[in-house]
């Protein structure tokens, strides 16, 4: 698959199922990563690779967050969150590490994160292993940062969820000229 097929077909899949990336993807995903647009060559990223039983764990952890943070939350919802990291056989914890720095703010530094987690789900799908970008109220949760070991400066920027799909959905390219204006030209 060339750059720009990839870039025009790459679709998210909300379901996946086995198998996983093998070491040699993961490789070139992770590597994919660290080619990510860098202000300062700060490489204000890391990941946390979660599969197995620690996708379990990761459940378990996202159940004791909800009921720290939510008074009200019924059987349903927690039963959701704990079988939300199940929903692929490998999840990529995207963190941005955010370091001070005079000429490269936060928000360079965070982005270059998100940079760093689409390099990941691009390199899958050109591998022929689906992925998808996951966010949410669990990405922003004090707790989960914390069992995660993330430091004070550290932010979950996603969950990035690999495996294969049953079938990828067609998803259409809207017009461009919605989303394009010409400034600065008569």
């Amino acid at each position: 698959m060339n750059a720009v097929d990839l870039l025009l077909t790459r679709v998210s899949s909300p379901v996946l199922n086995q198998p996983g990336p093998t070491s040699e993807q993961l490789d070139i995903m992770y590597r994919a990563a660290l080619r990510a647009p860098d202000h300062g060559g700060m490489r204000p990223y890391r990941f946390l690779q979660i599969e197995g039983e620690g996708r379990e764990k990761l459940g378990h952890v996202f159940v004791e967050a909800a009921k720290q943070t939510t008074h009200e939350i019924d059987e349903v919802e927690l039963s959701k969150l704990e079988v939300a990291p199940l929903r692929a056989p490998m999840i990529i914890v995207v963190i941005a590490r955010l370091n001070s720095h005079p000429k490269v703010p936060d928000i360079e530094q965070y982005l270059s994160a998100g940079c760093a987690a689409h390099g990941i789900v691009l390199s899958a799908f050109a591998q022929g292993v689906d992925a998808i970008w996951r966010s949410g109220k669990m990405a922003f949760n004090e707790h989960v940062k914390a069992r995660l070991g993330l430091d004070a400066n550290e932010h979950i920027v996603g969950f990035v969820y690999l495996g294969k799909a049953r079938k990828h959905k067609v998803v259409p390219c809207p017009p461009v000229g919605e989303f394009v204006q010409r400034w600065g030209h008569k």
